[in-house]
């Protein structure tokens, strides 16, 4: 087991994300977990959910704080950074906030994992850190970039550091589909940008494995990719109204969808991957992997090279209804 007998700092460990990957590695008896966030009440929640163990323990803080993140990192193996601002709204109308904690937080991780001897960083990034639009992806980008930076300035013996990139995650904090749930059962109506709009639209499942996965693979700079379905926001408020409607026992011909076009820093399709990175790039059944400035050959157990092309939402076809449907009620969230 990966985990055994290793220790584990997990910021943001109470997100959605932070709180699956604290989940799946603490079966593999790791010697001990630390949980870092800053917010008393979910690291409590979470502390009763998991119940008393002996290896996990929980530190308030704010990556914002260098002093509080490397006393955090002490004797820690592996770093896992998803702390972050993430709503495109709040970052636009509050940008030097999110340029304080996803840059300048994530800037002090780097600092904080070389001061500790750390052996592994995984930063958890965004598809809207590729040709930002918004604060929120620039932020997301130059984060990307000071990891890669630590990783190709870095001395022997330091830290590994990679990056992982995410789509949207299904149901977690932030998410359009308990935004649209509550709408629906509140004002009756669902606000929608553009019903043509695509994304890409994970599980909280396929996030914990591929941040997991990322730091198994992870040998220096890399930027770890998930290949995932793209769905079109109509399809999503059309299935969401009639199946929360269904259970509910609203008419679904209540329901009003009304389309309010895009906001500031939004953009009708996302990317993962730039034309450019794919040059770089290797390809597994389930993930790309752009691989770092380095010049020295890196091969990836059971990998090829990708094919040459952006990697976008607007260049894949969605999912159609029934499959997204699927996808909905397997998770959970219909």
């Amino acid at each position: 087991m990966y985990f055994k007998d290793k220790r584990i700092l997990v910021i943001g460990g109470t997100g959605t994300i932070g709180k699956s990957i604290v989940k799946q590695i603490i079966n593999e008896n790791p010697q001990d977990i630390k949980v870092f966030s800053r917010d008393e009440y979910k690291q409590q929640y979470l502390r009763t959910e998991l119940g008393n163990r002996d290896n996990l323990r929980f530190i308030i803080g704010d990556i914002r704080e260098y002093d509080s993140l490397v006393a955090a990192m002490q004797d820690i193996d592996y770093v896992l950074h998803l702390a972050a601002m993430k709503h495109v709204d709040a970052c636009e109308y509050n940008p030097i906030e999110a340029v304080r904690t996803n840059i300048q937080g994530t800037n002090n991780v780097i600092k904080a994992s070389i001061s500790q001897n750390v052996k592994k960083v995984i930063f958890t990034s965004s598809d809207k850190a590729i040709s930002p639009t918004s604060t929120y992806g620039a932020t997301k980008l130059i984060a990307e970039r000071l990891v890669s930076a630590a990783e190709s300035n870095k001395s022997e013996g330091m830290p590994v550091f990679a990056s992982v990139r995410f789509g949207n995650v299904m149901g977690s904090r932030g998410s359009v589909i308990p935004f649209f749930k509550e709408q629906i059962l509140k004002e009756k109506k669902i606000t929608v940008t553009d019903r043509d709009m695509t994304r890409f639209m994970m599980t909280e499942n396929q996030a914990t494995e591929l941040t997991i996965k990322a730091l198994k693979e992870a040998k220096g700079g890399e930027v770890f990719v998930l290949k995932m379905p793209v769905i079109k926001l109509g399809d999503l408020a059309d299935i969401l109204v009639e199946e929360i409607s269904k259970t509910y026992q609203i008419n679904d011909e209540e329901i009003v969808v009304e389309v309010i076009g895009l906001r500031p820093g939004e953009k009708m399709y996302e990317e993962l991957m730039t034309y450019d990175e794919s040059k770089s790039a290797w390809e597994l059944p389930s993930m790309y992997i752009i691989r770092g400035s380095s010049d020295r050959e890196i091969n990836y157990s059971d990998a090829k090279k990708a094919n040459i092309g952006t990697y976008s939402s607007m260049s894949h076809h969605p999912l159609a209804v029934n499959k997204l449907r699927f996808m909905l009620k397997g998770a959970g969230l219909i």
